[in-house]
């Protein structure tokens, strides 16, 4: 196992785990605030998560999914910022 692969893989579990917090929160989160907080955590630590891989398996195309899912996320945060604020 090489030395980058020590680094990265307990990285790896820790956003997995992250992720899964974050899942919850936004399942079980008592306001809409807490739950677009939460949409937003999984949409960073997704991006995270494939920028490892990327370098783990050295992949350039999760670079580009990666970068894909981070324009979406801030295209999701704004369109639940304007439903909430009621300018539809």
């Amino acid at each position: 196992m090489s030395n980058l692969s020590q680094i990265l893989l307990p990285a790896l579990v820790v956003l997995l785990l992250t992720l899964g917090a974050g899942l919850l929160r936004a399942l079980r989160g008592p306001s809409l605030a807490d739950r677009m907080l939460a949409v937003q955590l999984l949409g960073t630590g997704g991006v995270a998560l494939l920028l490892l891989l990327s370098a783990l398996l050295q992949t350039p195309a999760l670079l580009e999914v990666a970068l894909v899912l981070a324009l979406l996320a801030a295209v999701a945060a704004a369109a639940l910022t304007r439903r909430e604020l009621g300018d539809d």
